[in-house]
Parts: C-alpha cells; structure tokens; sequence
C-alpha cells in the first residue's frame, strides 16, 4: 500500500478501507502484547542466574570485612575497582548503593533540595528551580523533577547531543537552572551518543549558578548492540576546569544482570564525593554487600562483563532487526513515519505525522498492543507536535514481537489516514 501525506482523498478512502479491515481482523485475535517498557526478557535474565547459584569461597572481602555484617558504607573495594576499571573514574569517588540508579538520583535531588550542595542554599528555599531536559527524553527523569516541582525546559536534540548553544546561553545567564538531565551514551529513547565536542562544553561551560549540576545517567553505557561507541570521559574533562564536582555520574546492572536485585553506583568529584558520603553515613550503615560481592565474583574483570554483554547484546540486536526492518519494510517509501536506527541501548524512537502519536497508541491499546504513553518522553508529558513514540522490543518474544510491529504499522497508517482525511 503506497501512502504518503500528499496522498489524494480517493487513495485515502481506499487505503482507509483496507486498513480498517485489517486493523479488525487483528482485533478478533485477542492479543495481549506489551512493548511499553524496556525490560530484560526470561530468556536475557537467564544469562545471569549464575549468580544465584555462585558459591562463594569466603564471606571476607579484600580488605578483611565480613560482607554479611554492617559497615562498608561506600560499597566493598573489589565492586568499587570493577566499576573504575569499567567506567574509567576514580574508585575513591565512587559509592555502590542498591539496585536502582533511579533511586539514587532521586535521593541525589532530594539531599540539595532539603540540605543543599556544598554550602548553597538548598533548592526547597528557592522560588525557582530550573532544569533542562533533553528531548525527547527519559519519562522517569522527568516525572522526579515534575514531583519537586522544578520548571522543566525543553533542550532539542540532534545526533550529536543536546543543543550545546542553547544550553551554554541559559545556564551562563540564569542561576535558577540547577541541573542538567543528561543520558550520554544511546540516549532514551533515540539512541543519541553525545559527541567528544559535547562532553567537553558541557564539562567546560560557565555556569550562573554555583551548585549547577549534570545529572550523568549513563544507564546504556555498555549496551553495544550494533555498534561500539565511546563516550568521553567527562570527568576527565571536567578535571581540566576545575569541575569535577558539577557531574553527578549514575550506572547500574538493572539492564545487565537482575532489575531488581542489581547493584548500582553514583560517583562525583571529591568535594561532592565527600558530602554525599556525610550524608549517606546518617541515611545507611551500608547497602547489600553480599550482593556486590557475587556480582564482583560473577563478572570478575571488566572484560568478563563485556563478554556477558555481547550475549545480551546478540539477543537485543535480534529483536532491533525485527523492529528496524518492518518499519523499513512498511515506511522507507512514504512519509508516514520516521525512526532512529540507534547502535546500541534498550530503545528505538519513532515520530509518526504531526498529531497522530495519541491516536495510535489508543488504537494500538484496543487491538491488544501497550506502548509507552504518547507524550512521555517529553516534561509534564506535553509532547509539542504529538508525534514521538518509544518503542521498546526488549521483552516480547521474538515471534510476539513480529505481531506487535505488525499491530503497531497498522495503527500507525491508520492513525494518519483518518487524520489526512478530516484535513481533505
């Protein structure tokens, strides 16, 4: 079915027809797929169950601390060397906490907002807190900020990043913009890897407010699934100028071993290091360190995690290929729909015609399809042109995600047929 905008009223009636009857049979069928969230499928948690079954030598760390016991506030060396060896930071200016990075940004928000960073006034005494968002962007991000009640300001982005010229403009004349939402590496949701040039202005950048600060969420930072893109290492570039202290890094294993049972770290210069460790001594005596001992004895070496990865990433780039080419295969002709081909990270990023987003993720929800909310990945879920969709094929089977690509091309014409027709 050739379909474009430009399309007359007869082709779209016709195609309208066709497409109806299409869009019902799959109704008749009852189907019940999701591909709403970025969740590790059965068969990529499975790779990891080792874990589960490791049997440790002893219980005594490096260091000579019993790991079932209290204590090791800042997380257990081996786990702490593993990740500096990985990430390419300083292991005396990394915590391990948990299993959620997320929750450790939120707390991360929270302690300025109540306490403030490094002697400023907390943010919570403040008539205005500003934050620039990325966009399209991470839901969750913004759903943090939304409940602190910061402004949120929409940052475009390109395939190198966020707009650095816009960014460097605000942040030099306004102090109210204190943090900066950023996920480096195979951005969520379209896969953008922000340039060696980009890091380097965002480390370098002259900022109005002194406790300004980048929240660094490098969630997909050794998600390769196509492709190996190196991201620059932006503490030592923000060693150069003297702020080290700006970057808020996150990292975790949610994505890579257990979402709930993983273990994720937050690291930053050594005078925010250095508070958020006061802090941190108040709020925990420590977090599960036989946790972070198995999976420092499962992965060993950051080359063994790297080696667990490209399974992971075989089993991604799999389930990529069946979304990429169906969107190939359905709209590489037309106008109907654009998409990100990203190398690597859990998500691939569409824009359907202006004002058709909405409409097909309500048609996609009646014929058995959940995706992730129209709207999402943009602040207080305000998506300006209604278009941006996240795809997210990590957890459907193969052979359910063949039918909910299909599901989802059907609803996507269908959306923008009925809405070309009301503007015939």
């Amino acid at each position: 079915m050739s379909l474009s905008s430009q399309s007359s009223a007869d082709e779209l009636l016709k195609a309208q027809q066709k497409l109806i009857s299409e869009y019902d049979r799959l109704k008749s069928c009852n189907l019940s797929l999701d591909m709403s969230r970025g969740k590790p499928a059965a068969a990529q948690l499975d790779l990891s169950n080792g874990i589960l079954t490791l049997q440790l030598d002893s219980y005594i760390n490096c260091e000579g601390n019993d790991v079932r016991n209290y204590g090791i506030l800042t997380g257990i060396k081996e786990c702490r060397h593993l990740f500096a060896e990985l990430l390419g930071i300083k292991e005396d200016n990394i915590i391990i906490g948990g299993n959620s990075s997320l929750n450790l940004i939120y707390d991360s928000i929270a302690r300025y907002f109540m306490f403030g960073k490094l002697g400023s006034t907390p943010w919570s005494k403040l008539d205005k807190v500003k934050v620039l968002c990325p966009v399209p962007g991470y839901d969750r991000h913004f759903a943090i900020c939304e409940e602190f009640g910061f402004e949120m300001i929409n940052i475009p982005m390109d395939n190198n990043g966020p707009d650095m010229d816009m960014v460097e403009k605000l942040v030099k004349e306004d102090d109210s913009i204190k943090i900066m939402l950023c996920v480096p590496l195979y951005s969520n949701p379209n896969g953008v890897c922000y340039s060696d040039e980009v890091v380097e202005r965002l480390a370098k950048m002259e900022t109005a407010a002194e406790d300004f600060t980048i929240i660094w969420d490098n969630a997909y930072g050794i998600h390769h699934v196509y492709s190996e893109t190196k991201l620059a290492n932006i503490f030592e570039l923000a060693a150069k100028y003297g702020n080290e202290d700006r970057i808020l890094y996150f990292f975790s294993t949610s994505k890579i071993t257990f979402p709930g049972s993983g273990v994720a770290l937050i690291a930053s210069g050594d005078k925010a290091i250095a508070e958020i460790k006061r802090r941190f001594g108040i709020m925990t005596i420590g977090y599960n360190k036989i946790n972070q001992i198995r999976t420092y004895s499962f992965f060993k070496t950051p080359g063994g995690m790297m080696e667990h990865m490209k399974k992971l990433g075989a089993m991604l780039r799999e389930k990529f290929d069946v979304v990429l080419n169906k969107l190939d295969e359905e709209f590489d002709d037309n106008d109907l729909l654009t998409w990100t081909k990203p190398g690597g990270g859990y998500f691939i990023s569409v824009d359907t015609l202006p004002g058709c987003a909405k409409e097909t993720v309500r048609l996609a929800k009646e014929c058995g399809l959940i995706l992730t909310e129209a709207g999402a990945t943009y602040p207080y879920k305000k998506d300006p042109n209604d278009s941006n969709i996240r795809i997210a094929p990590s957890y459907p089977t193969v052979e359910e995600l063949k039918k909910a690509i299909e599901v989802f091309c059907i609803c996507v014409k269908l959306a923008a047929v009925n809405k070309l027709l009301k503007e015939k």
